[in-house]
């Protein structure tokens, strides 16, 4: 079985941990909680890094230093180290266009206007790699009209209402990564894209 490298996207930092945009971050940090495996900074990858092994295969997860908008640097540097294909990495990333605890895995498109994806296709200069877009929702409506400040809504706080949501959605992806060295993608695919956040 080859290894699976699973990157969420994110900005460190205290500051940030508990953002919409650190979505990425959160589940990656969920999982290596499971399997106790702590996250250690490697300046070569530009990243904090976790592993360990779900049947005979070894997870590696990466938590990018390098702010959301040059989430690329941090892609290309960990691309490059293991000398992987694009079809090995898995990018887990926040998308305030899904509404809230929306699940959308994709094996490849634009960046849909996401500076982490973005930065990400620059470096590796394809399109071609995996993503699981989690839903944030999109700013609140003010007075009517669609309050434009999106900086402010992707980088506040997820409200306690949101985490009881995100728990659920954290939890099955985590089952639905769990098994990717044993299911087949299609199958898996179609469990994330169907996933309802108001199921028990």
């Amino acid at each position: 079985m080859e290894d699976i490298f699973l990157i969420g996207l994110g900005n460190p930092g205290s500051k940030y941990s508990k953002s919409r945009h650190n979505i990425g971050f959160q589940v990656l940090q969920n999982l290596s909680k499971k399997y106790n495996s702590n996250f250690l900074l490697k300046e070569k990858l530009k990243s904090s890094c976790a592993e360990f092994q779900i049947n005979n295969s070894t997870f590696r997860l990466f938590l990018p230093n390098t702010f959301m908008n040059n989430s690329g640097d941090a892609v290309r540097a960990i691309v490059d180290w293991y000398n992987i294909n694009l079809d090995q990495i898995f990018i887990i990333v926040d998308d305030k266009d899904l509404p809230l605890g929306k699940i959308r895995f994709r094996k490849k498109g634009s960046s849909g206007g996401h500076n982490g994806l973005k930065s990400i296709i620059k470096q590796l200069q394809s399109q071609d790699f995996k993503r699981i877009r989690i839903g944030i929702g999109s700013p609140p409506l003010v007075k009517g009209k669609i309050n434009f400040n999106t900086i402010s809504h992707v980088l506040g706080n997820i409200s306690p209402e949101e985490k009881s949501i995100l728990d659920k959605v954290y939890r099955r992806l985590i089952e639905s990564l769990e098994q990717l060295n044993t299911k087949k993608e299609e199958y898996i695919i179609n469990e994330l894209n169907s996933f309802n956040k108001n199921q028990p």
